[in-house]
């Protein structure tokens, strides 16, 4: 069992910078690959990045390609989110999700991810 905890999100401005944390604890985080999801109100959930077990391998949404940056400390058993260049559009609430495996075909695939945080609410507005 995993459990999962995101933090880090508030208000910011656009074109304004954010680093979103999900704490993993009840297993060996390195055995686990973890992926960012969002979800506006009324609209479907959507992927925004995936990295690997150990960090080798990351993947992210078109939208936010060039702008976003997952990465991992295993020794903190922690996985990051940076987010640079907001914009209002970013308004969501983010998620983190982990599987025991992943590659380019299922990193933004909801049914993939077995394990799922309560999720953190980012709102860029100025």
């Amino acid at each position: 069992q995993v459990k999962l905890v995101e933090s880090g999100g508030g208000l910011v401005q656009p074109g304004g910078s954010l680093r979103l944390s999900c704490a993993v604890s009840g297993s060996s985080v390195d055995a686990y690959a973890i992926a960012w999801f969002r979800q506006v109100p009324g609209k479907a959930r959507e992927g925004v990045s995936c990295i690997s077990s150990v960090g080798e391998n990351t993947y992210y949404a078109d939208s936010m390609e060039g702008r976003f940056t997952v990465s991992r400390d295993n020794a903190k058993k922690t996985v990051y989110l940076q987010m640079t260049r907001l914009k209002p559009e970013d308004t969501a609430v983010y998620y983190c999700a982990a599987a025991v495996f992943m590659d380019q075909e299922t990193c933004h695939l909801l049914s993939h991810w077995d394990f799922w945080g309560q999720g953190t609410q980012v709102t860029v507005s100025s």
